[in-house]
């Protein structure tokens, strides 16, 4: 990848955003660009306080495996998202493993090229501790919403979290910009396929969401108002 390519997909990305084309040359040796077809693992449980990766394009989902086999999605990253960050900071390694949702392209860095950014570059660090706390409360909303015991509530606030980071105002409602399968929503909300797609379902027939072409998912402005 050319060295302007680099530099340009690193400042999109929010970590880097703030630094200047010079600065960015300077720490584009010491990244490595890499490319994922869709389905492949990114990232083994054994190897996740080696590296830390940064979505430039793609999407993936970090899955753990329960005893009985289940998988369950403990989150999902888009364009502009990194993960592996805090397995650096602590040097443990984390149970969940990190698969590609579709072709995706990536940045790869070093503990001790992390370790060097933060101390060398001000900017990043600060960029970092600002993504690093919306992650915290991130998370701190996904647990709430395993405390439902209604089914249909738990997605609803699944839904609502991720217009948050993947929602799209549209004259017609809020689109989620994010391709989730059934599974991957049961997943996300600790359900069984068939009762999302019971809700699902159930909402398409009421007119509060619709599917579109593309598999997003609109919520019209019904669905706040959704009684459960």
């Amino acid at each position: 990848m050319k060295e302007d390519v680099k530099i340009d997909a690193l400042k999109k990305n929010a970590l880097f955003s703030s630094l200047t084309s010079k600065e960015l040359l300077e720490i584009s040796g010491k990244i490595v660009f890499k490319n994922f077809a869709a389905n492949e693992v990114m990232l083994h449980e054994e190897q996740s306080n080696e590296f830390m990766y940064i979505i430039l394009d793609g999407a993936a989902k970090v899955i753990q495996t329960t005893d009985e086999g289940k998988e369950i999605i403990v989150t999902v990253h888009q364009s502009g998202d990194f993960f592996g960050e805090l397995n650096l900071i602590d040097g443990k390694t984390a149970p969940a493993a990190v698969r590609a949702m579709r072709n995706s392209s990536l940045v790869i860095i070093s503990k001790k090229d992390f370790f060097d950014l933060l101390h060398d570059q001000q900017k990043v660090l600060d960029n970092f501790l600002h993504i690093l706390c919306a992650r915290i409360r991130e998370s701190m909303k996904k647990i709430a919403i395993l405390n439902f015991n209604n089914a249909a509530q738990r997605i609803k606030m699944l839904f609502l979290l991720l217009t948050e980071s993947h929602g799209e105002k549209t004259s017609e409602g809020t689109t989620l910009k994010i391709k989730l399968t059934h599974q991957d929503i049961a997943s996300m909300t600790a359900l069984t396929r068939e009762t999302v797609t019971r809700v699902l379902d159930k909402w398409q027939r009421g007119g509060e969401i619709r599917i579109l072409k593309n598999k997003f998912i609109l919520l019209k402005p019904e669905f706040e108002s959704i009684a459960l």
